[in-house]
């Protein structure tokens, strides 16, 4: 093996080795610094503008449900809402939020706790949704992770479209 091969085998990792130094250093040292190990729970994830979780169980929703205390938003498509929904759903696609929205502004109950849900772990449609039902005024808003899944996988009442 000849000197430059050699000398390039051991100066890479060690050039490696002062990058990651200097990254984290770097970073250390901003004042807007990016956390090296992040919380990634639902709850955190899922929060409103001041950090405080919009999370509801699937008991918590079914419970409120039960009680008539819930308006459930469907924020996925409008073509999957059809093909199914939690009962009673308003839907409100995230997508076309700016045309649904004023015709079910009316609806959103300030009286009862408005749940928003999509479908799949990592649908942030819900999300992005009830964050702007909270920008818009409505206050008492949370989210149903993985909302329609779990939903039918408990067989709660559901509308689904007929064939």
């Amino acid at each position: 093996m000849n000197n430059s091969l050699k000398q390039s085998i051991w100066q890479a990792p060690v050039l490696a080795v002062l990058a990651g130094i200097l990254t984290i250093g770097a970073n250390h040292w901003r004042a807007d610094s990016i956390p090296i190990v992040g919380e990634w729970s639902v709850e955190t994830r899922f929060s409103d503008a001041l950090g405080e979780s919009l999370v509801v169980t699937l008991e918590q929703a079914s419970q409120l449900f039960t009680k008539g205390n819930a308006l459930f938003v469907d924020a996925r498509p409008q073509n999957l809402y059809a093909q199914g929904h939690i009962r009673g759903a308003l839907s409100i696609p995230w997508q076309d939020v700016d045309r649904y929205f004023m015709d079910a502004a009316d609806k959103l109950d300030d009286s009862k706790t408005i749940i928003t849900y999509c479908d799949g772990e990592s649908c942030t449609l819900s999300h992005e949704l009830a964050n702007f039902l909270k920008d818009m005024g409505v206050e008492n808003v949370r989210l149903l992770v993985n909302g329609w899944t779990i939903w039918q996988e408990a067989g709660l009442p559901a509308d689904m479209e007929m064939n």
